[in-house]
Protein backbone atom coordinates (compact mmCIF):
# COMPACT_ATOMS: atom_id res chain seq x y z
CA UNK A 1 0.00 0.00 0.00
CA UNK A 2 1.16 3.07 -0.78
CA UNK A 3 1.68 6.39 1.26
CA UNK A 4 -1.44 7.58 -0.54
CA UNK A 5 -3.32 4.57 0.03
CA UNK A 6 -2.69 5.32 4.05
CA UNK A 7 -3.62 8.94 3.85
CA UNK A 8 -6.95 7.90 2.00
CA UNK A 9 -7.77 5.04 4.68
CA UNK A 10 -7.32 7.68 7.01
CA UNK A 11 -9.00 10.31 5.65
CA UNK A 12 -12.04 7.41 5.11
CA UNK A 13 -11.56 6.54 8.95
CA UNK A 14 -11.74 10.33 9.95
CA UNK A 15 -14.94 10.69 7.87
CA UNK A 16 -16.67 7.11 9.45
CA UNK A 17 -16.08 8.39 13.31
CA UNK A 18 -17.86 11.47 12.83
CA UNK A 19 -21.54 11.55 14.13
CA UNK A 20 -24.36 11.07 11.89
CA UNK A 21 -24.69 12.74 8.21
CA UNK A 22 -21.02 11.27 7.91
CA UNK A 23 -21.75 9.35 4.69
CA UNK A 24 -23.86 12.73 3.12
CA UNK A 25 -21.02 14.60 4.23
CA UNK A 26 -18.50 12.28 2.29
CA UNK A 27 -20.97 12.03 -1.12
CA UNK A 28 -21.43 16.13 -0.95
CA UNK A 29 -17.58 17.21 -0.15
CA UNK A 30 -16.44 17.31 -3.17
CA UNK A 31 -18.71 18.18 -5.63
CA UNK A 32 -19.14 21.04 -3.26
CA UNK A 33 -16.16 22.18 -3.69
CA UNK A 34 -15.55 21.72 -7.07
CA UNK A 35 -19.22 23.93 -7.51
CA UNK A 36 -17.70 27.15 -5.36
CA UNK A 37 -14.10 26.39 -7.35
CA UNK A 38 -16.04 26.05 -10.55
CA UNK A 39 -18.39 29.06 -10.17
CA UNK A 40 -15.64 31.66 -8.16
CA UNK A 41 -13.31 30.93 -11.05
CA UNK A 42 -12.67 32.63 -14.38
CA UNK A 43 -12.52 28.98 -15.89
CA UNK A 44 -12.42 25.24 -15.37
CA UNK A 45 -11.09 22.82 -17.86
CA UNK A 46 -10.74 18.59 -17.05
CA UNK A 47 -8.58 16.45 -19.20
CA UNK A 48 -8.14 12.62 -19.02
CA UNK A 49 -5.43 10.57 -18.40
CA UNK A 50 -4.05 10.98 -21.85
CA UNK A 51 -4.51 14.84 -21.72
CA UNK A 52 -7.69 15.31 -23.86
CA UNK A 53 -10.72 17.57 -22.66
CA UNK A 54 -13.28 16.03 -21.30
CA UNK A 55 -14.79 19.22 -19.86
CA UNK A 56 -14.47 22.75 -20.29
CA UNK A 57 -17.14 25.26 -19.00
CA UNK A 58 -18.21 28.25 -20.91
CA UNK A 59 -17.18 30.96 -19.04
CA UNK A 60 -13.44 29.35 -20.01
CA UNK A 61 -14.47 28.50 -23.69
CA UNK A 62 -15.42 32.13 -24.44
CA UNK A 63 -11.89 33.44 -23.26
CA UNK A 64 -10.39 31.02 -25.61
CA UNK A 65 -12.28 31.80 -28.58
CA UNK A 66 -14.65 29.07 -28.39
CA UNK A 67 -17.88 29.50 -29.24
CA UNK A 68 -19.29 26.00 -27.87
CA UNK A 69 -17.33 24.05 -25.43
CA UNK A 70 -18.47 20.87 -27.35
CA UNK A 71 -15.63 21.63 -29.41
CA UNK A 72 -13.39 21.63 -27.66
CA UNK A 73 -13.77 17.89 -26.33
CA UNK A 74 -11.54 15.06 -27.56
CA UNK A 75 -8.99 17.43 -28.33
CA UNK A 76 -5.30 17.62 -27.43
CA UNK A 77 -5.47 20.52 -24.14
CA UNK A 78 -2.26 22.10 -25.57
CA UNK A 79 -4.48 22.65 -28.85
CA UNK A 80 -6.80 24.83 -27.48
CA UNK A 81 -4.57 26.18 -24.51
CA UNK A 82 -1.48 26.75 -25.98
CA UNK A 83 0.81 26.40 -22.80
CA UNK A 84 -1.12 24.21 -20.44
CA UNK A 85 1.20 22.34 -17.71
CA UNK A 86 -1.59 19.86 -17.63
CA UNK A 87 0.02 16.98 -18.76
CA UNK A 88 3.15 17.35 -16.09
CA UNK A 89 0.52 17.13 -13.72
CA UNK A 90 -0.90 13.71 -15.31
CA UNK A 91 2.70 12.81 -15.15
CA UNK A 92 3.92 13.87 -11.89
CA UNK A 93 0.77 12.90 -10.01
CA UNK A 94 1.57 16.26 -8.09
CA UNK A 95 -0.59 19.14 -8.00
CA UNK A 96 0.82 22.97 -9.56
CA UNK A 97 -1.04 24.61 -6.92
CA UNK A 98 -0.46 28.40 -8.10
CA UNK A 99 1.34 29.26 -11.63
CA UNK A 100 0.83 32.16 -14.10
CA UNK A 101 0.29 31.01 -17.55
CA UNK A 102 1.03 33.24 -21.11
CA UNK A 103 -2.64 33.14 -23.23
CA UNK A 104 -1.83 35.93 -25.89
CA UNK A 105 -1.18 39.28 -23.70
CA UNK A 106 -2.80 37.79 -20.93
CA UNK A 107 -1.43 36.64 -17.81
CA UNK A 108 -3.32 34.03 -16.27
CA UNK A 109 -3.50 32.83 -12.16
CA UNK A 110 -3.81 28.92 -12.18
CA UNK A 111 -3.92 25.99 -10.24
CA UNK A 112 -4.34 22.31 -11.62
CA UNK A 113 -4.65 18.95 -9.96
CA UNK A 114 -4.35 15.59 -10.52
CA UNK A 115 -7.97 12.95 -10.23
CA UNK A 116 -7.42 9.67 -8.88
CA UNK A 117 -10.01 6.36 -8.72
CA UNK A 118 -10.48 4.60 -5.64
CA UNK A 119 -7.05 2.69 -5.75
CA UNK A 120 -4.80 5.58 -6.09
CA UNK A 121 -4.56 5.29 -9.89
CA UNK A 122 -3.81 8.90 -11.85
CA UNK A 123 -7.67 9.01 -14.30
CA UNK A 124 -6.94 12.89 -15.16
CA UNK A 125 -6.61 16.04 -13.92
CA UNK A 126 -8.46 19.64 -13.40
CA UNK A 127 -7.47 23.05 -13.61
CA UNK A 128 -8.94 26.71 -12.38
CA UNK A 129 -8.21 30.07 -13.92
CA UNK A 130 -8.59 31.90 -10.70
CA UNK A 131 -7.85 35.49 -12.14
CA UNK A 132 -7.73 36.44 -15.22
CA UNK A 133 -6.15 39.76 -14.54
CA UNK A 134 -3.35 40.64 -11.85
CA UNK A 135 -4.76 43.57 -10.29
CA UNK A 136 -6.39 41.44 -7.79
CA UNK A 137 -3.61 40.44 -6.92
CA UNK A 138 -2.24 43.75 -6.90
CA UNK A 139 -1.55 43.98 -2.63
CA UNK A 140 0.02 40.33 -2.88
CA UNK A 141 2.49 41.46 -5.65
CA UNK A 142 3.64 44.34 -3.71
CA UNK A 143 4.16 42.59 -0.60
CA UNK A 144 6.11 40.31 -2.64
CA UNK A 145 8.40 42.59 -4.31
CA UNK A 146 9.04 44.49 -1.24
CA UNK A 147 10.53 41.57 0.33
CA UNK A 148 12.29 40.57 -2.47
CA UNK A 149 13.84 43.94 -2.71
CA UNK A 150 14.60 43.61 1.33
CA UNK A 151 16.11 40.46 0.61
CA UNK A 152 18.24 41.95 -2.10
CA UNK A 153 19.50 44.82 -0.09
CA UNK A 154 20.45 42.50 2.51
CA UNK A 155 22.41 39.68 0.06
CA UNK A 156 24.17 43.12 -0.97
CA UNK A 157 25.13 44.29 2.23
CA UNK A 158 25.80 40.79 2.58
CA UNK A 159 28.10 40.56 -0.74
CA UNK A 160 29.80 43.71 0.64
CA UNK A 161 30.87 42.69 3.94
CA UNK A 162 32.28 39.86 2.21
CA UNK A 163 34.88 41.57 0.22
CA UNK A 164 38.21 41.73 0.86
CA UNK A 165 39.12 45.69 2.49
CA UNK A 166 43.02 45.56 1.95
CA UNK A 167 44.69 45.19 -1.40
CA UNK A 168 48.84 44.64 -2.39
CA UNK A 169 49.17 48.51 -1.89
CA UNK A 170 47.78 47.94 1.67
CA UNK A 171 50.81 46.07 2.85
CA UNK A 172 53.47 48.45 2.82
CA UNK A 173 57.15 48.09 2.48
CA UNK A 174 59.79 48.25 -0.25
CA UNK A 175 62.13 46.01 1.70
CA UNK A 176 63.50 43.02 -0.03
CA UNK A 177 61.53 40.72 2.42
CA UNK A 178 58.33 43.02 1.64
CA UNK A 179 59.11 43.04 -2.03
CA UNK A 180 59.46 39.08 -1.93
CA UNK A 181 56.41 38.72 0.01
CA UNK A 182 54.36 40.82 -3.07
CA UNK A 183 55.77 38.55 -5.34
CA UNK A 184 54.97 35.76 -3.80
CA UNK A 185 51.14 37.14 -3.27
CA UNK A 186 50.52 38.12 -7.49
CA UNK A 187 51.97 34.50 -7.94
CA UNK A 188 49.98 32.79 -5.71
CA UNK A 189 46.70 34.97 -7.33
CA UNK A 190 47.28 33.44 -10.80
CA UNK A 191 46.24 29.54 -9.06
CA UNK A 192 43.74 28.27 -7.03
CA UNK A 193 46.11 26.31 -5.00
CA UNK A 194 45.74 26.05 -1.29
CA UNK A 195 48.87 28.78 0.31
CA UNK A 196 50.06 28.68 3.95
CA UNK A 197 50.55 32.25 5.30
CA UNK A 198 53.61 32.03 8.18
CA UNK A 199 54.55 34.52 10.63
CA UNK A 200 54.15 35.91 14.03
CA UNK A 201 51.03 37.55 15.69
CA UNK A 202 50.40 41.05 13.47
CA UNK A 203 52.29 40.44 10.42
CA UNK A 204 49.12 41.09 8.67
CA UNK A 205 48.24 37.46 7.25
CA UNK A 206 44.68 38.61 6.73
CA UNK A 207 45.99 41.38 5.06
CA UNK A 208 48.02 39.14 2.67
CA UNK A 209 44.93 36.78 2.20
CA UNK A 210 42.70 39.67 1.26
CA UNK A 211 45.03 41.10 -1.41
CA UNK A 212 45.22 37.40 -3.15
CA UNK A 213 41.83 36.89 -3.10
CA UNK A 214 41.60 40.48 -4.79
CA UNK A 215 44.24 39.92 -7.51
CA UNK A 216 42.23 36.38 -8.27
CA UNK A 217 39.76 35.20 -10.85
CA UNK A 218 37.68 34.60 -7.26
CA UNK A 219 37.61 38.81 -6.44
CA UNK A 220 34.13 38.95 -7.32
CA UNK A 221 32.94 35.92 -5.16
CA UNK A 222 32.77 36.06 -1.15
CA UNK A 223 35.99 36.22 1.09
CA UNK A 224 35.00 34.55 4.00
CA UNK A 225 37.55 34.92 7.45
CA UNK A 226 37.58 32.67 10.42
CA UNK A 227 39.82 32.37 13.34
CA UNK A 228 39.92 28.75 14.46
CA UNK A 229 40.80 29.78 17.94
CA UNK A 230 38.23 32.03 19.07
CA UNK A 231 35.32 29.50 18.20
CA UNK A 232 34.75 26.64 21.00
CA UNK A 233 35.72 23.69 20.25
CA UNK A 234 32.06 22.15 20.19
CA UNK A 235 30.88 24.30 17.88
CA UNK A 236 33.55 24.27 15.30
CA UNK A 237 32.45 21.73 12.92
CA UNK A 238 29.25 23.07 12.59
CA UNK A 239 30.82 26.88 11.53
CA UNK A 240 32.89 24.84 9.34
CA UNK A 241 30.80 22.49 7.72
CA UNK A 242 27.23 23.58 8.40
CA UNK A 243 24.22 21.86 10.03
CA UNK A 244 20.95 20.10 9.02
CA UNK A 245 17.45 21.14 10.74
CA UNK A 246 16.70 19.19 13.59
CA UNK A 247 20.67 18.53 14.11
CA UNK A 248 20.73 20.73 17.25
CA UNK A 249 18.11 19.89 20.22
CA UNK A 250 16.76 23.02 22.10
CA UNK A 251 14.72 25.81 20.71
CA UNK A 252 16.61 27.05 17.90
CA UNK A 253 16.87 24.11 15.21
CA UNK A 254 17.26 26.02 11.94
CA UNK A 255 20.27 24.85 10.18
CA UNK A 256 23.44 26.89 9.74
CA UNK A 257 25.65 27.11 6.28
CA UNK A 258 28.58 27.31 7.43
CA UNK A 259 31.71 29.04 6.08
CA UNK A 260 32.78 26.69 3.26
CA UNK A 261 29.05 26.80 1.88
CA UNK A 262 28.96 30.77 2.30
CA UNK A 263 32.38 31.03 0.76
CA UNK A 264 31.47 28.65 -1.95
CA UNK A 265 33.13 30.03 -5.51
CA UNK A 266 35.28 32.63 -3.23
CA UNK A 267 38.03 32.24 -0.83
CA UNK A 268 38.11 31.24 2.59
CA UNK A 269 40.61 32.38 5.31
CA UNK A 270 41.29 29.94 7.93
CA UNK A 271 43.48 31.84 10.55
CA UNK A 272 45.43 30.52 13.48
CA UNK A 273 44.75 27.01 11.76
CA UNK A 274 47.58 25.29 14.19
CA UNK A 275 44.73 25.28 16.62
CA UNK A 276 42.46 23.18 14.72
CA UNK A 277 41.34 19.68 16.50
CA UNK A 278 42.29 16.77 15.16
CA UNK A 279 38.90 15.41 14.36
CA UNK A 280 38.39 18.78 12.46
CA UNK A 281 41.23 18.75 10.54
CA UNK A 282 40.49 15.14 8.69
CA UNK A 283 37.52 16.35 7.74
CA UNK A 284 39.44 19.90 6.36
CA UNK A 285 41.67 17.32 4.58
CA UNK A 286 38.75 15.46 2.94
CA UNK A 287 37.26 18.96 1.74
CA UNK A 288 40.29 20.23 0.55
CA UNK A 289 40.54 16.85 -1.72
CA UNK A 290 37.19 15.92 -2.67
CA UNK A 291 36.09 19.57 -2.78
CA UNK A 292 32.69 18.30 -1.13
CA UNK A 293 31.19 18.70 2.87
CA UNK A 294 28.96 16.78 4.38
CA UNK A 295 26.60 18.99 6.91
CA UNK A 296 26.24 17.75 10.79
CA UNK A 297 23.59 16.09 10.86
CA UNK A 298 23.36 15.19 7.43
CA UNK A 299 24.62 11.24 5.58
CA UNK A 300 24.99 13.61 1.79
CA UNK A 301 27.89 15.35 0.66
CA UNK A 302 27.56 19.14 -0.86
CA UNK A 303 29.84 19.95 -3.41
CA UNK A 304 31.79 23.07 -2.31
CA UNK A 305 33.99 25.39 -4.86
CA UNK A 306 36.40 26.64 -2.38
CA UNK A 307 40.19 28.22 -2.17
CA UNK A 308 41.39 27.81 1.10
CA UNK A 309 44.08 30.28 2.29
CA UNK A 310 45.59 29.23 5.96
CA UNK A 311 47.81 31.42 8.32
CA UNK A 312 49.64 30.28 11.53
CA UNK A 313 51.57 31.54 13.73
CA UNK A 314 53.37 28.47 14.97
CA UNK A 315 55.55 25.69 14.16
CA UNK A 316 53.41 23.20 12.48
CA UNK A 317 56.23 20.97 11.79
CA UNK A 318 56.67 20.74 15.85
CA UNK A 319 53.03 19.85 16.11
CA UNK A 320 53.43 16.96 13.92
CA UNK A 321 56.34 15.50 15.66
CA UNK A 322 54.07 16.09 18.92
CA UNK A 323 50.98 14.43 17.52
CA UNK A 324 49.28 17.84 17.52
CA UNK A 325 48.69 18.66 13.82
CA UNK A 326 48.11 15.96 11.01
CA UNK A 327 51.10 15.81 8.78
CA UNK A 328 48.61 15.04 5.43
CA UNK A 329 46.65 18.21 6.02
CA UNK A 330 50.10 20.05 6.52
CA UNK A 331 51.38 19.24 3.12
CA UNK A 332 48.01 19.87 1.40
CA UNK A 333 48.18 23.10 2.55
CA UNK A 334 51.88 24.00 2.46
CA UNK A 335 51.79 24.02 -1.53
CA UNK A 336 53.23 27.73 -1.53
CA UNK A 337 54.19 28.68 1.78
CA UNK A 338 54.56 32.28 2.29
CA UNK A 339 56.25 34.06 5.11
CA UNK A 340 55.97 36.92 6.26
CA UNK A 341 58.57 38.92 8.27
CA UNK A 342 58.35 40.46 11.56
CA UNK A 343 58.26 43.91 11.95
CA UNK A 344 61.81 43.85 13.42
CA UNK A 345 62.90 42.85 9.99
CA UNK A 346 61.90 44.93 7.77
CA UNK A 347 64.74 47.34 8.21
CA UNK A 348 64.33 50.79 6.38
CA UNK A 349 60.80 50.05 5.62
CA UNK A 350 59.35 50.45 9.49
CA UNK A 351 59.25 54.51 8.55
CA UNK A 352 57.19 53.83 5.81
CA UNK A 353 54.96 51.64 7.90
CA UNK A 354 54.73 54.29 10.43
CA UNK A 355 53.72 57.14 8.17
CA UNK A 356 50.65 54.74 6.36
CA UNK A 357 49.58 54.07 9.99
CA UNK A 358 49.58 58.13 11.05
CA UNK A 359 47.45 58.36 7.84
CA UNK A 360 44.95 56.14 8.87
CA UNK A 361 45.01 56.97 12.69
CA UNK A 362 44.13 60.80 11.38
CA UNK A 363 41.42 59.63 8.58
CA UNK A 364 39.69 57.18 11.15
CA UNK A 365 39.42 59.67 14.20
CA UNK A 366 40.03 63.22 13.04
CA UNK A 367 42.95 63.72 14.56
CA UNK A 368 45.48 65.82 12.90
CA UNK A 369 47.88 64.38 10.55
CA UNK A 370 51.21 63.96 12.39
CA UNK A 371 55.05 63.00 11.26
CA UNK A 372 57.90 61.69 12.52
CA UNK A 373 61.12 63.39 13.47
CA UNK A 374 64.23 61.42 12.74
CA UNK A 375 64.74 61.12 16.57
CA UNK A 376 61.57 59.64 16.74
CA UNK A 377 62.30 57.13 13.75
CA UNK A 378 65.52 55.86 15.52
CA UNK A 379 63.52 55.31 18.60
CA UNK A 380 60.97 53.10 17.10
CA UNK A 381 63.98 51.16 15.65
CA UNK A 382 65.14 50.64 18.59
CA UNK A 383 62.40 48.91 19.85
CA UNK A 384 61.69 44.74 19.11
CA UNK A 385 58.57 45.06 18.34
CA UNK A 386 56.86 41.64 19.53
CA UNK A 387 53.77 42.33 19.17
CA UNK A 388 54.74 43.72 15.55
CA UNK A 389 52.18 45.89 13.10
CA UNK A 390 49.37 45.47 15.93
CA UNK A 391 52.04 46.86 18.46
CA UNK A 392 53.40 50.02 16.56
CA UNK A 393 49.51 50.72 15.78
CA UNK A 394 48.69 50.75 19.61
CA UNK A 395 51.78 52.85 20.43
CA UNK A 396 50.78 55.59 17.15
CA UNK A 397 47.80 55.65 18.36
CA UNK A 398 48.22 56.27 21.92
CA UNK A 399 51.19 58.94 20.94
CA UNK A 400 48.61 60.94 19.20
CA UNK A 401 46.20 61.14 22.15
CA UNK A 402 49.06 61.84 24.36
CA UNK A 403 50.77 64.92 23.03
CA UNK A 404 49.37 68.08 20.20
CA UNK A 405 52.82 68.06 18.59
CA UNK A 406 52.43 67.63 14.54
CA UNK A 407 55.76 65.89 14.59
CA UNK A 408 56.38 63.65 17.15
CA UNK A 409 59.64 63.15 18.84
CA UNK A 410 61.55 60.65 20.75
CA UNK A 411 59.70 62.30 23.88
CA UNK A 412 56.39 62.19 22.55
CA UNK A 413 56.65 58.31 22.00
CA UNK A 414 58.91 57.64 25.53
CA UNK A 415 55.52 57.37 27.35
CA UNK A 416 53.86 54.99 24.93
CA UNK A 417 57.04 53.27 24.87
CA UNK A 418 58.38 52.86 28.32
CA UNK A 419 61.55 50.96 27.15
CA UNK A 420 62.46 53.13 25.02
CA UNK A 421 65.03 55.48 27.64
CA UNK A 422 66.50 51.50 28.61
CA UNK A 423 66.86 50.41 25.16
CA UNK A 424 68.85 54.01 24.09
CA UNK A 425 70.82 53.59 27.57
CA UNK A 426 72.03 49.59 26.85
CA UNK A 427 72.96 51.05 23.45
CA UNK A 428 75.54 53.44 24.55
CA UNK A 429 78.86 51.83 24.94
CA UNK A 430 80.16 51.66 28.32
CA UNK A 431 83.83 52.85 28.75
CA UNK A 432 86.27 50.43 28.18
CA UNK A 433 88.26 49.29 31.51
CA UNK A 434 91.89 49.52 31.77
CA UNK A 435 93.69 46.46 30.72
CA UNK A 436 95.24 46.01 34.45
CA UNK A 437 91.85 45.41 35.83
CA UNK A 438 89.81 43.91 32.69
CA UNK A 439 88.52 40.57 33.18
CA UNK A 440 87.63 37.27 31.21
CA UNK A 441 84.56 37.56 29.83
CA UNK A 442 82.13 34.40 30.81
CA UNK A 443 81.43 31.82 28.53
CA UNK A 444 77.74 33.11 27.01
CA UNK A 445 74.84 30.68 28.05
CA UNK A 446 73.05 29.19 25.20
CA UNK A 447 70.00 30.70 23.79
CA UNK A 448 66.76 29.16 24.31
CA UNK A 449 64.81 27.71 21.43
CA UNK A 450 62.08 29.71 19.83
CA UNK A 451 59.31 28.44 21.09
CA UNK A 452 60.11 28.50 24.50
CA UNK A 453 61.41 32.11 24.04
CA UNK A 454 58.23 33.09 22.33
CA UNK A 455 56.20 30.80 25.37
CA UNK A 456 58.30 33.22 27.71
CA UNK A 457 57.69 36.48 26.41
CA UNK A 458 53.86 35.33 25.82
CA UNK A 459 53.47 34.16 29.31
CA UNK A 460 55.22 37.50 30.31
CA UNK A 461 52.51 39.72 27.93
CA UNK A 462 49.76 38.17 28.98
CA UNK A 463 50.50 38.36 33.04
CA UNK A 464 51.59 41.91 32.35
CA UNK A 465 47.95 42.62 30.67
CA UNK A 466 45.91 40.56 33.38
CA UNK A 467 48.00 42.63 36.10
CA UNK A 468 46.57 45.71 34.85
CA UNK A 469 43.18 44.83 33.85
CA UNK A 470 43.32 43.38 38.26
CA UNK A 471 42.80 39.81 36.90
CA UNK A 472 39.95 40.38 34.74
CA UNK A 473 40.39 38.75 31.71
CA UNK A 474 38.10 39.95 28.76
CA UNK A 475 39.75 43.58 29.59
CA UNK A 476 43.24 41.77 29.41
CA UNK A 477 42.16 40.46 26.05
CA UNK A 478 40.68 44.06 24.79
CA UNK A 479 43.72 45.47 25.82
CA UNK A 480 45.73 43.26 23.31
CA UNK A 481 43.45 43.01 20.86
CA UNK A 482 42.60 39.42 20.90
CA UNK A 483 39.48 37.73 21.46
CA UNK A 484 38.76 36.25 24.44
CA UNK A 485 38.34 33.21 23.47
CA UNK A 486 41.86 33.10 22.28
CA UNK A 487 43.12 34.78 25.11
CA UNK A 488 41.86 31.75 27.75
CA UNK A 489 43.11 29.70 24.87
CA UNK A 490 46.67 31.09 25.46
CA UNK A 491 46.22 31.20 29.12
CA UNK A 492 45.39 27.26 29.03
CA UNK A 493 48.39 26.56 27.14
CA UNK A 494 50.55 28.51 29.22
CA UNK A 495 49.22 26.76 32.56
CA UNK A 496 47.98 29.91 33.79
CA UNK A 497 45.02 31.15 35.03
CA UNK A 498 42.83 34.28 34.88
CA UNK A 499 42.48 35.70 38.08
CA UNK A 500 38.52 36.45 37.92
Amino acid sequence: MTDRDHERQDDGRFLDALPGGAALLRSRAMPSLFEALETQSEGTVAVDRDARVVWINAKYARMLGISDPALAIGREVEDIIPHSQMRQVLATGQPILLDLMLFGTQRLVVTRFPLTDDRGAIIGAVGFVLYDSLHRLKPLLAELSRLEAELAATKRRLDEGRQPRYTLQSYVGDSPVCLEVKRKARLAARTDAPILLLGETGTGKELIAQAIHGLSARSGRSFVGVNVAAIPETLLEAEFFGAVPGAYTGLDRRGREGRFKTANGGTLFLDEIGDMPLGLQAKLLRALQEQEIEPLGSDRPVKVDVRVIAATNVDLERRIRDGRFRSDLYYRLNVLPIRLPALAEMGGGLEAIAESILQEIAARTGLPLRGLTPEAVEALGRHHWPGNVRELRNVLERTCLLTDNRRLTAADLAEALPDAGATEATDTPAPARPPSVRRAMPEPEPLPGYDEAFDEFERALLGRALAASNGRASEAARALGISRAAFYKKLARLGMRAGG
